[in-house]
């Protein structure tokens, strides 16, 4: 056994490094049956951390009121 397979990472260390630099999921899923396809999923999904320096792209920005006369 080399050092690299002896080394054992907590599964917190694990998610911190990959939500520090952020992960990409791609997969694709067919149900079929008789070569015929029957349910098709596609998934694409990121998954970062959201921090001061980086915000979250679903932050609401309101506009400012409108004064009223």
């Amino acid at each position: 056994m080399t050092v690299v397979e002896r080394r054992e990472i907590a599964l917190v260390d694990l998610l911190d490094r990959l939500l520090a630099g952020g992960v990409v999921v791609t997969g694709d899923i067919t149900l079929r049956i008789a070569d015929v396809d029957l349910v098709r999923i596609d998934l694409n999904a990121l998954i970062s951390s959201v921090n001061e320096s980086v915000p979250s792209p679903f932050e609401l920005v309101l506009p400012p009121p409108e004064e009223v006369v």
